[in-house]
């Protein structure tokens, strides 16, 4: 990681400052972004999420996809944890919490919102930031990039149907049509136009091109997502500095939520048999968000300024420290892992090269 991503949490925390700081000194600016609306989209910070997606979908090469096969106890764990548990487990945990445990210091307005935005969060699976997690715990390369590969294209399906479901279920009213074009605008589309991009820039400088381009824009999206919060926290600001509590409160079930997953899908993993260096990446996809796509429904669902909004960048907020937290507690318990597993990382090569030998030496 750069020294810049490596102190993210810290640009986070003052462009939340400097967001609050603007809103009161310039609310007149930030109603006019506020404005700029298109069927529930805010232009302005449409622009800023497609600046942070595409980029990182530049990374992903969809031609690895067939290599899934090779590490189908990992893909089945993490496909399960994203797909059948995390999304369902978030809304068990915002009823808990937000709806019940939190309720009397929470505003009453906002609780369906807030829970919306947690589920939110829930059912989209991280995508770009897994590739750092992954390379932190020397996790199998081939494996993350087909895993997120899948996720992406299992995204485009079951995202809206898995977050309109459990929506519902919270009393929220659906606007199915803007769920969909949210999918379609902040993943169907950037998708393919960084496919696009990806291949046009091997076609004329291969490899070496491709890394130059994503050096170029690696500053490029850091810098739209911390745009983005400060635009966020802006009309967040009076909320926050009325009832400072909330911030805290939300991240309460998001905390659990990432404990929780990343030992499930780690464990799991163990007990089937799974290498370490594709358990620790399938944890970790397993527990991590892709908050961009969270952010950005939340705002075409509810509104730039909506509860549900705020509770999504919550996420932001504790994704990077959080994660980071997990990538130690993996590292520090390979040895442990590793005695439960059915070989380490790197061992099926060994096996073929010495079994001939040993054939040899019967005969």
């Amino acid at each position: 990681m750069s020294l810049f991503e490596r102190y993210l949490t810290l640009w986070v925390t003052l462009c939340i400052a400097a967001g609050i700081v603007l809103g009161k000194l310039m609310p007149g600016m930030f109603h006019m972004i506020a404005a700029a609306e298109v069927a529930q989209v805010n232009l302005p910070v449409a622009i800023l999420i497609w600046l942070m997606i595409v980029p990182m979908l530049v990374k992903i090469d969809f031609a690895e996809l067939h290599r899934v096969k090779e590490h189908w106890r990992g893909i089945g764990v993490t496909l399960f944890v994203n797909w059948a548990v995390k999304p369902f487990s978030m809304a068990f945990l915002g009823w808990i919490f937000i709806a019940h445990l939190f309720r009397t210091i929470l505003p009453a307005g906002q609780i369906d919102s807030y829970i919306a935005g947690l589920v939110i969060l829930a059912a989209a699976p991280c995508t770009a930031m897994v590739f750092v997690w992954s390379q932190l715990t020397n996790g199998e390369p081939h494996f993350t990039l087909s895993q997120v590969a899948l996720n992406d294209v299992l995204m485009i399906f079951a995202f809206a149907p898995i977050v309109g479901v459990l929506l519902g279920i919270a009393a929220i009213t659906v606007p199915w049509q803007t769920l969909l074009l949210s999918v379609v605008l902040y993943i169907v589309i950037p998708v393919l136009l960084a496919q696009l991009v990806r291949r046009g820039v091997l076609a004329r400088g291969g490899d070496p091109g491709l890394r130059r381009l994503l050096a170029f824009l690696q500053p490029l999206t850091l810098g739209a997502l911390l745009a983005t919060l400060v635009v966020l926290f802006a009309f967040q600001g009076t909320q926050i500095l009325a009832q400072p509590l909330v911030i805290v409160l939300l991240a309460v079930p998001i905390l659990i939520q990432v404990y929780f997953n990343a030992s499930l899908g780690y464990l799991l993993n163990r007990a089937l048999g799974e290498a370490h260096c594709v358990a620790a990446p399938s944890a970790l996809i397993g527990a991590s968000n892709f908050f961009e796509l969270a952010v950005a429904t939340a705002i075409s669902l509810f509104g730039i300024a909506s509860g549900a909004a705020l509770a999504t960048v919550v996420g932001v907020l504790v994704e990077v420290p959080v994660m980071l937290s997990v990538v130690h507690i993996v590292n520090r318990t390979r040895s442990w892992y590793e005695r439960g597993a059915v070989m380490p990382c790197g061992a099926q090569a060994d096996v073929r090269v010495s079994a001939p030998d040993r054939s040899k030496e019967h005969a």
